[in-house]
């Protein structure tokens, strides 16, 4: 008898290292902390295994997890084994798995929601003045780009000038009439121009994303410009401008030029010739006085384009107004007038849409919905 005890004793000795050694090599990097308490009956061999934990280590490409398990227990009396992770040592393919926690991916330029000061845009502002370039975008001039502009501009000249013999060849003698017909007009397109710029400018920051047909990459560069508006500064003319002149471009005013006459022909040629330039006013609103040239500041000075100090209103969250940037004379109209939140209720009523300036300041939003349309004056200006 004493013999067989021994025996017994030595298997279970060796069964409890197997079952050790089993564990470790199952999960890895894993700890067992244990006290064995063998016990022997007359049917069967126990096991007690009091006290017992296992720890697996788990590592997943993102974070480290952490779980526990309980190994199994025996009553030495009952003899009824409880239901415990023991269950999935013996059944390995029950063995919970580890949940890979992904971590939230940054937006696109193409993506809804590519907005500065939204959650989970992506979009943050670096300290000092580094330059933000959205994807397939650059600061260095292209060939293309220079091509575009030079063809544009030229165009456009070209029309104006047609239209201009057009219009005093059509009257002859009365060249002082054909002459304050020409200046009304010009003078008239650039005074719309500034209220076009502003409901382009609304209508870029508030709705669409890259992704959105012509005006793509024109909604993503305004969209992401409020987190470095700096950037602006270090493009060329041509690397500035050229997005514009798809929209404001050739077709556009000889498509107006075989269906209108000479005087709407020039009307137009001079808009689109102004919304173009549009850009590079905002670029120099957005330039030091020393970066300036002594013209552009003297322009600036006089009302003829928008100024630093005005701009600088609109650059402030939620980015709800001053957007006109020719010359900035239609921004207090407007503003005041409350026509932008007209036109965002208007969109909303029409397709649910919300614009950004509201998801930015739920207040506004409110405000918006409930028909109080202006600005108010107290808070940002």
């Amino acid at each position: 008898t004493n013999i067989r005890m021994k025996i017994d004793n030595v298997a279970i000795t060796l069964l409890v290292a197997v079952l050790r050694w089993s564990t470790v090599h199952s999960f890895g990097n894993t700890q067992c902390i244990n006290n064995y308490t063998p016990s022997i009956s007359r049917k069967n061999l126990h096991c007690h295994l009091s006290n017992s934990v296992i720890v697996a280590n788990r590592f997943s490409s993102k974070r480290k997890i952490r779980s526990s398990l309980n190994v199994a227990t025996f009553d030495p009396q009952t003899e009824i084994r409880e239901k415990t992770s023991l269950d999935y040592l013996e059944q390995p393919d029950r063995i919970p798995k580890v949940v890979e926690i992904e971590e939230p991916k940054a937006k696109s330029s193409k993506d809804d929601g590519f907005v500065f000061g939204l959650e989970g845009s992506g979009l943050v502002r670096q300290k000092g003045k580094v330059a933000y370039v959205i994807e397939d975008d650059s600061l260095e001039t292209q060939p293309y780009q220079v091509a575009i502009v030079t063809t544009t501009l030229t165009a456009h000249a070209l029309f104006a000038a047609f239209s201009i013999a057009e219009v005093f060849s059509a009257a002859p003698g009365a060249e002082f009439i054909s002459l304050l017909k020409t200046v009304l007009t010009v003078l008239s397109s650039f005074a719309i121009a500034d209220l076009g710029s502003g409901i382009l400018h609304w209508s870029v920051d508030n709705y669409g994303n890259g992704r959105t047909p012509i005006m793509g990459t024109i909604i993503a560069a305004f969209q992401g410009h409020h987190s470095a508006p700096w950037t602006i500064t270090e493009r060329s003319f041509c690397n500035n401008v050229y997005k514009l002149c798809t929209p404001f471009g050739i077709p556009t005013v000889a498509l107006i030029s075989l269906l209108t006459g000479p005087l709407t022909t020039l009307f137009f040629a001079t808009f689109c010739v102004m919304e173009i330039m549009s850009q590079e006013f905002h670029k120099w609103s957005h330039m030091s006085k020393k970066e300036c040239s002594p013209a552009v500041n003297w322009l600036q000075k006089i009302g003829f384009m928008i100024g630093r100090v005005p701009h600088s209103k609109h650059h402030t969250a939620p980015y709800e107004g001053k957007y006109c940037i020719v010359s900035g004379l239609c921004n207090d109209m407007l503003d005041n007038s409350g026509f932008f939140r007209l036109l965002e209720h208007t969109v909303y009523k029409i397709n649910g849409i919300e614009a950004n300036s509201w998801k930015l300041d739920p207040k506004l939003r409110l405000k918006t919905l409930g028909g109080n349309y202006k600005l108010d004056p107290k808070l940002r200006r």
